[in-house]
């Protein structure tokens, strides 16, 4: 499981081969969700309202190169790093 990013204390994975749909994995102080990329829904998990306001701000900063690892991992080749929130 690729880490793609990181910033503020949020590690952001994706994982090869992963199901559909196209989501992301973060953990922030011991703490796990999933988000959906496209519109940074909670999937599973939880976080404290500040680390998901941040994830959803870098996700919508930038989705279309989140989609591009995500993509990449799941037909099985290293996924692009993705910068950090700045």
């Amino acid at each position: 499981m690729p880490c793609i990013s990181r910033f503020y204390g949020i590690s952001i994975y994706v994982y090869y081969a992963d199901h559909a749909p196209p989501h992301i994995h973060a953990r922030y102080s011991g703490q796990r969700a999933s988000l959906a990329i496209r519109d940074g829904s909670l999937l599973d998990g939880d976080l404290p309202p500040r680390a998901l306001r941040l994830i959803r701000s870098w996700l919508a900063a930038r989705q279309q190169r989140v989609l591009r690892s995500w993509t990449e991992a799941r037909r099985g080749a290293v996924p692009s790093p993705v910068p950090p929130l700045e």
